[in-house]
């Protein structure tokens, strides 16, 4: 497929500005609007609504509404994947818009957001779609003077709060299951990039999706997000984000109805090299995609190396080598390999724990804002850290920036003590050439998923989620329908 021409495109977008409610774009309650910004230059690229309480109770109401008739909760599966299957084509059909308006919204490349986001968005919404038909339900073993029926039931309103880092696919993580189990949804996406979500809600409507199944209220974290935390008529919340923020939707369900709560949390991945990993060019390619990717805003990127002590030099220089080759830059151009962060503020925070690192650890490469960008522009250096100790904050500390930090070791026993020795345990990778290794290290890692020889290895076919406070439950795979759905018995004496 050949580059679009993204000035084209541009001219040629629709940015939605107002909540999308029971089938319907409407403004805010209040009234009031915040600002989204293209954090390449800092541009303001839209005034969206700002939702809150009313907003929340509106778009509740609806998914109740929409639930109890039953025009989506009790639709043939058949009728639900035929849906599904619609919104999945418009999403392909829209997909040079959608990527540039994650692009530019969240300052993510566009080559990415084109060739892997927004693709990625349909294939989720295909294989849920595929699967509502695949899912049975059971028949218990009792007595023959008994008949047993278990059957999936729809829980009922979902909230679904989704991150900044991938606004669209990450929404899908949480949406394509839950619509596919025959639930309603009042999704909040980031207030760093609701642009894609509103987008989506369109499709959604064209594709028809019943009004009220599908429902987006913009707005801030402390508002919007957390009056669908506390909201009584919220039967399930789907979140991802800071374990903090995990924390207080916690809170909320306890404070309201004991909803269940679904957090998959931060992480700070430990990548495991042993001396015998073979080819360290290789390894050193795959380590800094693995904490640099998407300009490090990655909850499993590989931010903390853990390199076997013979081979720490060099594999040291080779990752630096990458680092300083990328080219950071504004995500519209082809030739970019790291676009902005995604807010000022963010760059901030980055930055901070850049300066806090100093003091003791040493610096190897970058470290500071690159030279020749927009000043608006939230631009960090890829930066790395080496001889990091444990008890430092940049080991402890989810920096969820271009940051590595590098610390030596020498045992075996030694390396999966350090790893595991972090409150997050959601991804890590092991490399070896040592088949035994691999299967003892892997085994041993505290973490959700483990990548042998890799980094980051993810699919819809499998689960994703972590251990500690990282989280629990598992977005992808049919796991993921364990979080929407009820089990229910119904028992016949016969």
């Amino acid at each position: 497929m050949s580059t679009p021409v993204w000035s084209e495109v541009r001219a040629s977008m629709t940015l939605e500005r107002d909540l999308f409610v029971d089938g319907a774009f409407v403004p805010a309650a209040s009234g009031e609007r915040f600002a989204t910004v293209d954090p390449a230059t800092g541009d303001v690229l839209a005034e969206v609504a700002r939702g809150a309480d009313e907003d929340v109770d509106r778009a509740v109401a609806a998914a109740r509404r929409s639930f109890e008739a039953g025009h989506w909760s009790r639709a043939d599966p058949a009728e639900r994947k035929r849906v599904l299957l619609a919104v999945a084509d418009l999403v392909d059909a829209h997909r040079d818009e959608l990527a540039l308006m994650e692009s530019l919204d969240g300052g993510k490349l566009v080559r990415d957001t084109h060739a892997w986001d927004v693709p990625g968005t349909a294939a989720i919404l295909r294989w849920y779609a595929e699967a509502v038909d695949k899912v049975y339900g059971e028949v218990a073993p009792t007595g023959r003077s008994s008949l047993a029926l278990v059957t999936r039931e729809p829980l009922g309103v979902v909230g679904a709060v989704v991150p900044w880092n991938y606004p669209l696919e990450m929404a899908m993580w949480k949406l394509a299951p839950a619509l596919a189990a025959g639930c309603s949804v009042v999704l909040k996406p980031a207030e760093q990039t609701p642009l894609s979500a509103l987008a989506f809600a369109r499709l959604c409507a064209e594709a028809g999706l019943p009004d009220g199944v599908l429902n987006v209220v913009t707005g801030f974290g402390a508002e919007a997000g957390r009056a669908i935390g506390l909201h009584e008529d919220v039967d399930a919340v789907a979140f991802t984000g800071s374990t903090e923020v995990g924390k207080l939707f916690l809170g909320y369900s306890a404070q309201s109805n004991l909803k269940q709560v679904w957090p998959e949390c931060g992480g700070k991945s430990a990548n495991l090299v042993f001396a015998d990993a073979g080819d360290l060019a290789a390894v050193a390619a795959r380590a800094a995609a693995g904490v640099f990717f998407c300009t490090g805003q990655v909850c499993s990127a590989n931010s903390r190396l853990l390199v076997q002590r013979p081979v720490v030099d060099e594999l040291l220089d080779l990752v630096r080598r990458e680092a300083e080759a990328l080219r950071v830059g504004d995500p519209l151009d082809e030739r970019t390999d790291l676009g902005p962060l995604v807010s000022l503020e963010q760059r901030t925070r980055v930055l901070g724990h850049v300066d806090a690192a100093r003091a003791t650890s040493r610096l190897v490469t970058g470290g500071g804002v690159p030279a020749g960008l927009p000043e608006q522009g939230a631009y960090v250096q890829p930066t790395i850290f080496a001889d990091v100790s444990p008890t430092d904050p940049l080991w402890a500390e989810e920096v969820f920036g271009p940051v590595l930090a590098v610390t030596p070791f020498d045992t075996e026993e030694e390396a999966v003590e350090l790893a595991n020795r972090s409150r997050y345990g959601l991804a890590a990778s092991v490399f070896t050439d040592d088949l035994r290794r691999a299967h003892r290290v892997s085994d041993a890692l505290v973490a959700g998923t483990v990548t042998v020889n890799g980094v980051d290895a993810i699919d819809v076919t499998v689960p994703f989620g972590g251990f500690k406070q990282s989280g629990y439950g598992r977005d992808l795979s049919l796991h993921a329908l364990d979080k929407y759905t009820g089990l229910k018995t119904r028992w016949f004496h016969l």
